[in-house]
């Protein structure tokens, strides 16, 4: 690992800059590619951007705000008091002060994000192990086969961003920034709270890796636990123990207030917002329903085949969080990873949108990362881009389906 205490500092921005420029060179190949499949398909790639499923909510509670829903023939009930107000707040601040829709804000919203939530992906893997893999996580997570949803009017890219800063915060110490932006991520979507989680992680094991130092020595303690080993863990130590309790504070502020809200509003009390997700059957059953998707794919030969892709894609995702915890990665990384492959496979939610879901977990990406580092420059040149063709027909393919990403 590189040492982190001796390596000369850099300009972040300036030292991010390959890493940016590689994902705006991939993105900008995803939208060619989507343009050109659209325009055969006579579509608008812009609507498709900015303008359909999710996308339409948003911009609908930026436009008139809450209240808006919409009863099904079953009964089921889609009320925009599902979506956290972060993005529509941001599309109708930039919708004020330039002559963009509400629409037109939020694709250029996302797209900012997406560069900020590049160069945090960069900061935290820099900061970890190097440079190198720092540009090659950002290259992986440009190139996910649902990739082209960085490009939308959606909340992954904001999320990310206000994520991956957060964890960089709690990496170099920054505990206030770090729990600000935990609550900035909990305005942004559900899985804010994997954010909260690893702020409190990293706090309450720093807490505990001070008293460990203080504590008389008496014996041989011991071998110091992994996650406590870890230089870039450690550097986060060493603050007041009342500004990493500010920071557990403020961390949860964000999807807290929405939530108590949203219940208030509804007339549901705190559990609330769980009523409203209800109405969109989205709920967390342990992924009993995901499994029982999974094994109905089985009933025929055709779709069999997707049964099997989709048990080695959640086996992949598994052994991933694994290496991640061989390679012992920082502790807020970990429960940060390991709450949005849960909040993902576990929920009930629309089955085909558990892939975007699991974008916000770049840490998932960086044994992959490490792996490319250390492969010859062409060789890793030469798998990137070819993932990078592969991800940009897909995502064309995918956007100009019937079904929502």
């Amino acid at each position: 690992m590189t040492d982190l205490a001796t390596r000369p500092a850099a300009p972040l921005l300036r030292r991010a800059a390959p890493a940016l420029l590689g994902y705006a060179a991939v993105r900008a190949l995803g939208l060619v590619v989507l343009a050109v499949w659209s325009a055969a398909r006579d579509k608008s790639a812009l609507t498709l951007l900015s303008a359909r499923w999710d996308s339409l909510w948003y911009t609908r509670v930026a436009e008139l705000g809450y209240g808006y829903e919409v009863r099904l023939p079953n009964g089921d009930v889609h009320s925009n008091l599902a979506f956290f107000p972060l993005l529509p707040w941001l599309e109708r601040a930039v919708s004020a002060v330039t002559p963009l829709s509400y629409a037109h804000a939020g694709l250029a919203v996302g797209t900012l994000a997406s560069l900020a939530a590049a160069w945090g992906i960069f900061a935290v893997a820099d900061r970890v192990y190097g440079r190198r893999v720092g540009v090659c996580a950002v290259l992986l997570w440009a190139v996910l086969p649902v990739g082209v949803v960085q490009s939308m009017a959606y909340t992954e890219s904001l999320f990310t961003a206000l994520a991956a800063w957060s964890l960089y915060a709690v990496l170099t110490g920054r505990w206030v920034t770090a729990g600000v932006l935990a609550a900035l991520a909990g305005l942004t979507r559900p899985v804010g709270l994997a954010v909260v989680a690893a702020v409190w992680a990293a706090a309450i094991a720093s807490y505990a890796g001070e008293r460990r130092r203080t504590l008389p020595r008496t014996g041989d303690p011991g071998p110091t636990p992994p996650f406590v080993r870890n230089r870039s863990a450690e550097s986060s130590g060493g603050a007041r123990p009342g500004v990493r309790a500010l920071a557990m504070l403020l961390a949860p502020l964000g999807a807290l207030g929405y939530v108590l809200w949203v219940g208030r509003r509804t007339g549901g009390g705190p559990l609330g917002y769980l009523d409203v997700q209800a109405g969109w059957r989205n709920g967390f059953d342990g992924g009993y329903a995901f499994a029982r998707f999974v094994a109905d794919k089985f009933t025929s030969f055709p779709s069999a085949l997707a049964g099997v892709g989709l048990i080695i894609g959640v086996a992949l995702i598994i052994w991933l969080y694994a290496v991640c915890v061989r390679q012992r990665q920082p502790l807020p990384l970990l429960v940060y990873a390991g709450v949005v492959t849960a909040l993902a496979l576990c929920a009930s939610s629309y089955f085909g949108s558990k892939p975007r879901l699991l974008m916000p977990a770049f840490p998932l990406l960086l044994p992959l990362a490490r792996a490319l580092a250390d492969a010859r420059t062409p060789r890793s040149a030469a798998i990137l881009g070819g993932v990078a063709a592969v991800s940009a027909v897909y995502g064309a393919f995918w956007l100009n389906g019937s079904g929502p990403p």
